[in-house]
């Protein structure tokens, strides 16, 4: 896996996914690529622009059911493609026939060759309010938009926890499981809310935004 967090993206890489600067993507299409809907900013080139469907009856089902992920779109043609999201950073991945498990909705764009699939995060039942990501498969580019400037932790090292909306993207060799916090004081309203926290271990990376996502303004009618 190639990536600027690991210092190994170079001439060998594949570019035509670059970053035209921290907030903005550049694709060179030639081909399709599925993104974010709404993501595009600017084109130069001829494209056409659909709505992605999960991929079967059985994705679908999938997708209705966890609600994991942003709504998709298809960009077909030639030219140069600008993607962002809010302004939000973005960071880019390359898969070398090997896996990536994401968070859904921190998705910006992907190669459409890659297999995309939803799953139940290990050891993340019901009662943990059934966590799905999205597991990316194959060779080719990831795009992910995070809030803040992320960092990246290695499993390795130590145990490491993260709060599931902070949790960008992860190994898929990592072990994870749920990790509870809960005191006799969160029963009478003196808890940190933060009684529940992904876990993760074993050899890899986890990847963790700067904040548990964009919060929605208050507003009154």
């Amino acid at each position: 896996m190639r990536s600027s967090f690991f210092n190994n993206l170079d001439d060998q890489t594949p570019g035509h996914f670059a970053l035209q600067n921290p907030r903005m993507l550049r694709v060179h299409l030639n081909g399709d690529v599925i993104a974010r809907q709404g993501a595009m900013v600017a084109f130069q080139g001829q494209m056409d622009f659909e709505f992605q469907g999960s991929g079967g009856v059985g994705k679908f089902l999938k997708k209705l059911a966890t609600g994991e992920g942003a709504p998709l779109m298809r960009a077909t043609g030639q030219g140069l493609l600008f993607l962002a999201h809010n302004a939000e950073e973005l960071h880019l991945f390359y898969l070398e026939n090997e896996s990536l498990t994401v968070n859904g909705a921190n998705l910006l764009a992907y190669d459409s060759h890659l297999q995309a699939d939803i799953r139940r995060v290990q050891g993340a039942g019901m009662m943990a309010g059934g966590l799905f990501n999205t597991t990316l498969t194959g060779t080719g580019w990831v795009a992910l938009h995070v809030h803040g400037t992320p960092v990246m932790l290695d499993a390795g090292r130590a145990p490491t926890f993260a709060d599931a909306q902070s949790a960008v993207a992860w190994s898929t060799t990592l072990q994870t499981g749920i990790n509870r916090t809960i005191k006799a004081a969160a029963f009478i309203g003196r808890g940190s809310g933060e009684a529940v926290q992904l876990s993760f271990q074993g050899q890899g990376f986890v990847l963790v935004q700067a904040s548990e996502g964009p919060t929605v303004p208050v507003h009154s009618h």
